[in-house]
């Protein structure tokens, strides 16, 4: 299985913090949010390669963390050509490019690089392994005014995708679906289809919830915490919990 971490956004609710730099290689407490995810995903002996996609404006940054990262494993970073916010690709369109660039033949867990997780993906990744279904991550989530920021799932009793719900003004229920995915190979050439069928590309989720709508897409209840971290607030938030380690 290969590791894809999404890291081509301009974060423009983190400027001036990455006005110049890209919000994965801030750092929260004493390391960057891509070397936590990295540091995990080390230590999974499913992952075989980790795969970084970036941007053509801050590409360099991640050519020179890859120089300084003492990872194990095989990096790959791909360059999506993309120089502003304005002509992004949106996460859909860079994981189909990722898939399509390396003419990928392994399962692929998606990760966004700027999300903090307290737990290890070993588990999702064996829990979708179990299933032989591309799967998504869910956590409950009390809050309703938390739930209309972000997906929701609508799923049957054995955790079965029925719908994901980006941004829903009445949440379906209160499971959020943080941007953490696995996508089986088998599905690939369903994938490949979506931008076409009208797929949004812009948030990750939209993928899943398409595919959801082709075949069978189960959901992992995460056994930890994630912590997003969207704009200036948040990143402190998240580092003054990340400074006491």
């Amino acid at each position: 299985m290969d590791a894809l971490i999404l890291a081509a956004g301009y974060a423009t609710r983190l400027y001036p913090l990455t006005q110049n730099f890209p919000k994965p290689l801030l750092k929260v407490g004493q390391r960057s949010i891509l070397d936590r995810l990295v540091d995990d995903l080390d230590q999974l002996p499913e992952i075989d390669r980790i795969i970084v996609v970036s941007n053509d404006t801050f590409y360099p940054h991640f050519v020179d963390w890859k120089t300084k990262s003492g990872s194990p494993k095989e990096i790959i970073l791909l360059n999506d050509g993309t120089t502003n916010n304005d002509n992004r690709l949106g996460a859909v369109k860079d994981i189909l490019f990722t898939i399509n660039k390396l003419q990928l033949n392994s399962d692929l867990l998606v990760l966004a690089g700027d999300n903090v997780v307290d737990f290890s993906f070993g588990e999702f990744i064996r829990f979708a392994l179990s299933k032989n279904s591309s799967c998504i991550c869910c956590h409950h989530e009390p809050s309703v005014p938390a739930l209309q920021k972000t997906g929701v799932l609508e799923a049957n009793p054995d955790f079965k995708v029925i719908k994901l719900h980006e941004k829903p003004e009445n949440p379906p229920s209160h499971w959020a679906v943080p941007p953490f995915y696995v996508y089986m190979k088998k599905d690939f050439s369903t994938i490949k289809r979506a931008i076409e069928h009208g797929c949004k590309p812009d948030a990750p989720g939209n993928l899943a919830g398409w595919l959801s709508t082709q075949t069978d897409v189960y959901a992992w209840q995460m056994s930890g915490s994630r912590y997003d971290i969207g704009d200036l607030d948040s990143y402190e938030r998240v580092n003054a919990i990340f400074n006491k380690e």
